[in-house]
């Protein structure tokens, strides 16, 4: 990797990090200046504005957390090992996010919602490839005969996606990491009735 490589990345994650906590519009170019050590020129050499910085700031801490993901499930035998690996993983990223701040996808829909419609969309694209993700394990337990036939796999997705990100921003909020134990074991049940009859 080359010295602007290694400068590039050093820019994006000190900036995903900055943008995840104080949001796109919270982080002005001194905050952005003071969190990568750059004047605003050095920051230019780089990124043609601050939206584009922001863009590709979010691509980066979308990948610091599909990392995570494939991590924990790479060693998993089967699908429902892995959709089980892919809940419980949420209970770490209270003491141990993959990018400080919390998840850079609540976050940023929440902030980017009518405001930033390009900032918008690229969340929408992370939250797309990670409901994929979930359903293709969901279509290939299917398929080898270990997920019930009758599961909709985008309904799942749906599901597991709504309450790990709602546990985890109530966990947040006060403080308390109950609410991310109780919907990890309300998932965990709810993964076991998705199983078909002779793999439960």
């Amino acid at each position: 990797m080359s010295k602007a490589q290694k400068t590039k990345e050093k820019i994006l994650r000190q900036a995903a990090e900055l943008f995840n906590k104080k949001g796109y519009a919270g982080s002005s170019m001194s905050d952005l200046m003071r969190a990568t050590g750059l004047q605003k020129g050095g920051l230019y050499n780089h990124f043609k504005s601050k939206q584009e910085l922001a863009l590709e700031a979010f691509d980066f801490a979308f990948d610091c957390v599909n990392q995570r993901f494939l991590e924990v499930i790479k060693e998993k035998h089967n699908c429902f090992e892995q959709l089980q690996a892919l809940v419980s993983i949420y209970l770490n990223f209270i003491e141990d996010p993959p990018i400080l701040g919390g998840c850079p996808i609540l976050n940023t829909a929440i902030e980017s919602d009518d405001a930033y419609p390009a900032l918008r969309e690229r969340v929408q694209q992370a939250m797309d490839t990670w409901r994929t993700f979930i359903c293709q394990i969901i279509e290939r337990g299917i398929a080898e005969g270990e997920i019930n036939s009758k599961v909709e796999a985008d309904v799942v997705a749906t599901i597991i996606i709504s309450s790990l990100e709602g546990s985890l921003m109530m966990s947040k909020l006060y403080g308390d990491a109950v609410h991310m134990q109780r919907a990890n074991e309300h998932l965990s049940k709810y993964l076991e009735s998705l199983l078909a009859v002779k793999s439960r």
